[in-house]
């Protein structure tokens, strides 16, 4: 069962965004710890050399992003405690975000400051942190967003001991400058026509039962790493705020149904490979599609992420890294 390339994510990722993509499709919720040879193996399926991998998970690992475990000559890796809840709502976020526009009542969140030339680690150090919450510039000194983030905001100013700064709330004045062009869509709006026209052509395979296990681990972990992206890049506006024929929608239902429909198929491949180190492992893999995803973020209750595991310390400093390079 074959079929032509499929489409690769667009900027090669990383070792490690793979591994930890692969592990939250596939192991989380387990405490078993896979061996290295297994993790590098799974990563050769991304034509990363052994080399590499080797080299990624020992950095996730020193990082605190992944457990170590050593039964004689053999070391294994797993996923720390609590890094599962982080999971679910991640990934619970992703497959929803682009389901629906916000509510919107119709007020800006606000941020102005003032930072001296002689400052400008401070002042890119703030920028970060508020396109890191989606705010985007109005002007030089004054960032917006139509999102009540005026706590957040202001937890960002007291981070950096900021007082020449000001939140507040406001509503526009009919015939002034319009607040929403602070957000230029048009580069996004690429992203998400150039995500579509890499990706349908996997459900034309799908449809025609052309797509083989390998394939599918590949390509549905690939169109993770691609639309992961989206959530933290765009500004979710309301729908009032954004241009006609908006591409988002069109995305979300490639992604969903790319992402759901090759599962079954992923998660074979994932077994096969795993087997071949440990076959009694390899039988406890499973994937989680949207279904399975909503249902275990609705058991969560109140054991929501507080922010404080290493998993999310270390996606926030990629965040903000991300937002200094924009």
């Amino acid at each position: 069962m074959t079929t032509g390339p499929l489409p690769r994510a667009q900027q090669g990722a990383e070792p490690q965004l793979l591994l930890t993509s692969l592990l939250g499709d596939f192991w989380y919720w387990r405490d078993e710890h896979i061996p290295s040879a297994a993790l590098v193996e799974l990563l050769g399926e991304f034509d990363i050399s052994p080399a590499s991998a080797r080299a990624a998970i020992r950095r996730l690992a020193a990082r605190g992003l992944l457990t170590v475990s050593r039964s004689g000559r053999t070391t294994a890796y797993g996923i720390p405690a609590r890094t599962s809840e982080v999971i679910i709502e991640r990934t619970h976020r992703m497959l929803t975000f682009g389901t629906t526009a916000p509510d919107w009542d119709g007020q800006w969140t606000v941020v102005t400051f003032s930072v001296p030339e002689q400052d400008r680690g401070l002042r890119t150090a703030l920028r970060s942190r508020l396109r890191v919450l989606r705010f985007a510039a109005l002007y030089d000194g004054v960032w917006v967003s139509p999102h009540d983030l005026a706590e957040p905001a202001l937890e960002a100013l007291r981070e950096l001991d900021l007082r020449s700064a000001t939140v507040f709330r406001a509503t526009e004045v009919p015939g002034s400058a319009a607040a929403a062009t602070a957000f230029d869509l048009e580069p996004l709006a690429r992203e998400y026509e150039g995500f579509v026209d890499r990706y349908e052509e996997v459900l034309t395979g799908l449809d025609a039962g052309l797509i083989s296990p390998a394939q599918a681990l590949r390509t549905r972990t690939e169109l993770r790493v691609d639309w992961r992206r989206f959530p933290e890049t765009d500004p979710d506006l309301p729908a009032e705020l954004l241009p006609p024929e908006w591409a988002r929608d069109r995305a979300q239902k490639v992604f969903l149904q790319i992402y759901d429909r090759l599962g079954p198929l992923a998660e074979l491949r994932f077994r096969q490979v795993l087997a071949a180190t440990d076959p009694a492992l390899a039988e406890l893999a499973s994937h989680h599609d949207s279904a399975k995803v909503a249902a275990l973020f609705a058991e969560l209750g109140d054991r929501h992420p507080a922010g404080d595991t290493p998993f999310e310390q270390a996606a926030e400093a990629r965040r903000l890294d991300d937002a200094r390079r924009r």
